[in-house]
This record gives C-alpha cells, structure tokens and sequence, in this order.
C-alpha cells in the first residue's frame, strides 16, 4: 500500500529553536552585566546555531515540501505468524520521525534519514486478515529545530494463513459419485480390489479374461469370465465456515474486539481447522470447496490439486468476522452426496439450521466446534450465570444435532481421533 501526500504548510520552529534563542540572549545579557567573558563565550555557539536554524527555511531548495511512505510485503506467499514487511520512507527532508505499531500491540517510534528503507519483523498471535502494521509519520530538519508537514498514515493489512494440523483420514459420504480417486468405490471398474467374476458382456476388455475360471465354469462353447474389480472413486468435502462470532478464550474480552488479551479466537480455532481439512482432502485427491456462511461470503467451488490448495488456504487467510449483516446467510450449492463440515461456535442457531438442512438433504455432515477453552475467571456473578445459561442452550442444539445425525467435533487437542474414528465408519453415525 502506497500513501503519498503533498503538503503546502512552510517549515515551522519547534520549542528548541526558541529555547537555543532565548538562552543565547540570556546568557549574553547575564556575561555582558557581570563583566564575564566567559559567560558571553557560552552564548557565542547557541547564537550562531539559532542563526543558522532560522536561515535553514529560507535555504531550503523549494523543489518539494512532500513525502512519500511505502510499505511492501517482503513475499508474495501468504504469512504464516511472522510478518516481514518492507517500510520506504522517501522524503527531502534530512530526519523523518516514525512512529511504527506492529501487529496492533508493539509500537516503535524511529528517528530515520529522509530517503531510507526498513524491514519490520513482527509475529501475529492471530490468523485472518490483520493490521500487521501501522506508521504515521512527520519530517525533521537534523537538528531538530524545524519540523515539516505530516507524512499522513500507512495501514498495511495481510492475510495471516493459519497452521495446519495432520489429520489421519476424513469421513466418507456413504455413497461416493467420482470415477477416480483413492476410495474404494461401491461400483464395479478399475484400480480396485477384487469384486466378482461375471461372464463376459459388451463393453468387458479381453485382456481381463480370467481363463482359469472360464475353464472351470463355462457351460458351452465360447462363453468367457471376466474378473471383475471395484473402481476407485473421489469424495467432495465441502468446508462452511461461520463468521458470525470471533469469541476469545477469555470471557471478559467478548464484545470488546480486544484481540490482544483475547487468547486463541474461534475463528483461529475455525480456520485452522478449515486448512487441516482441506489439506487433508487434497492429499488423496478429493475435491474440496469452501464457503463463509455470510450475506456475500467468500466462496470457492470443488476442485483438487496443490493449486486449488492454495487457492482455499488464500480464501482461508482472508475470513475475517462477518459485519452486522450477518445472520442473513445463503446456502451456497454443494455437490451431490458430500461431506460437509459447518465450522461455527453454534452460539447462533442459523448454522445449526443449515447444518440440519443438508443432513435432511443426504448429506454427511460435521458439526465442528471451534469454540476454544474458556477462560470466566474475569467474570461477575452475574456474567457467570448468564455465560451458564447461553452454555446450555448451546448443548441443547447440539443434542438435536445429533438427533438429527449430525456429527459432533469438538476442535481439540484430541480432534484428530475423533475424525479418524468418524473415518472409519463408511455411513457415519451419531456421536
């Protein structure tokens, strides 16, 4: 992001010059009173340095009186934690005075040449499209006694992609709808393990004759028996995120979009959890697409590969909390027989509600908890009690999530033995 501005304000004097002004009189006054040559020799170098601050307007070249501050990422890549950025600072003053804030919370005030670069290196506490950094600034003459016009205020904003956790395997939709993949299809094709022998028809390959059943089961001239073994489908993963909510593990800081105090968020726990699912996915070769549940979310449709991976992990870095339009979501297409996973603190009954809609519909879908660990040690008697109440109200839908056939994941240190577990039930079943 580049800022550039041009100011018309002339060079202004700053308290040293009239303090270097005042003092150079006084002490000539006070030396030339008393009879001490001494004092007056002290006034001498504060005189002639006033001399030459005042005279430093009137000599300065009026080519520009501008300045131009620019900030650039130091990779194209998306951030994971560290930040590198690159500050330009090209200005024709002699100083320029920055005062720089990282990540939101480390502030640095720097005293720099007016032509000059900087590399700021920060680390974010959280994923998700943060202010990574923050600089205003002002010129300064070198010696300080004459100042210049602002340098006006720079945001750099990135997309911090967030890490990734190695899941061992993801939940199959009971019925698989591709024809190439590394699932075990319910189908008769190819790459298969052993299906049946079935007598030869139109469209069967005679490179697939098996002779040694043909001559042990053949009733008549010129009947053949081919081996026959199952395809091997892809699944479609469908990832929902809900952006409605960006809770904290501390309790106190809700509401407040203190990010600092906060902890770990829900949305960190969300789009950790919607990377570590899409990786997944992708590394045996299934089709994934991504959807913010939000009026206008982002939303990227089913495809494979390291490309697409990127792709969703870019998508990913850049969902942020969803404005005040956010309980009008849209139900975004999903393909058919897919397994979904809604990525949402289910404070909010709408996505529960769509949750139960795609079950409705034949669909394998996963409730994924992204509320992280609380922390109500802040908390009033009264906070206490109401936090217990929207707590169980929480419970109450995910029992009838689970009524429903939805399957419950609480993103945890142990979230990925649950997901193996659910992995090895082919049709799913209620957690």
């Amino acid at each position: 992001m580049t800022w550039e501005h041009t100011s018309s304000r002339r060079w202004s004097r700053t308290p040293a010059l009239l303090i270097g002004i005042g003092a150079s009189v006084v002490l000539a006054g006070t030396g030339l009173a008393l009879s001490r040559p001494d004092v007056v020799a002290l006034a001498v170098p504060l005189a002639i340095w006033s001399l030459l601050a005042v005279d430093a307007e009137r000599l300065r070249p009026a080519a520009r009186e501008d300045g131009a501050i620019t900030v650039r990422a130091a990779t194209d890549a998306p951030a994971v934690a560290a930040l590198d950025d690159v500050i330009t600072v090209d200005t024709d003053a002699e100083v320029a005075e920055l005062l720089v804030v990282q990540s939101a919370r480390r502030r640095r005030r720097l005293l720099v040449p007016g032509r000059s670069t900087i590399r700021a290196h920060s680390r974010s506490r959280h994923s998700g499209p943060i202010d990574a950094l923050r600089i205003s600034g002002r010129s300064l003459g070198a010696d300080g006694a004459l100042t210049g016009g602002e340098l006006g205020v720079v945001v750099q904003r990135r997309a911090v992609a967030p890490a990734s956790r190695d899941l061992p395997a993801l939940p199959l939709a009971p019925r698989l709808t591709g024809l190439h993949g590394a699932h075990e299809g319910s189908r008769a094709g190819q790459g298969g393990d052993f299906r049946d022998v079935h007598p030869f028809a139109p469209g069967d390959e005679l490179r697939r004759v098996d002779w040694r059943a043909t001559a042990r089961a053949a009733r008549r001239p010129g009947e053949l028996f081919v081996r026959r073994t199952n395809t091997l489908s892809d699944a479609s993963v469908v990832i929902a995120v809900d952006a409605a909510d960006d809770l904290g593990e501390v309790v106190a800081t809700w509401g407040s979009g203190d990010l600092v105090r906060s902890g770990t968020t829900s949305l960190d726990n969300a789009r950790e959890a919607a990377r570590s699912l899409a990786a997944a996915a992708v590394s045996v070769g299934d089709r994934v697409a991504y959807h913010v549940l939000m009026h206008g979310g982002r939303s990227l449709r089913s495809g494979t590969g390291a490309r697409h991976l990127a792709r969703v992990v870019a998508e990913i870095a850049a969902t942020g909390q969803a404005g005040d339009d956010s309980r009008y979501r849209r139900t975004p297409p999903v393909p058919h027989g897919s397994v979904i996973a809604v990525l949402s603190t289910f404070f909010d009954g709408a996505a529960a509600e769509v949750a139960l809609m795609w079950r409705a519909s034949g669909h394998r879908v996963l409730a994924v908890d992204t509320l992280p660990e609380l922390d109500s040690s802040r908390l009033s008697a009264e906070q206490s009690l109401a936090l217990r109440i929207v707590l169980a109200e929480r419970d109450d839908m995910f029992h009838d999530l689970a009524s429903a056939g939805v399957e419950i994941v609480r993103w945890d240190a142990e979230a990925s033995g649950v997901i193996g577990a659910l992995a090895r039930s082919r049709t799913g079943g209620v957690r």
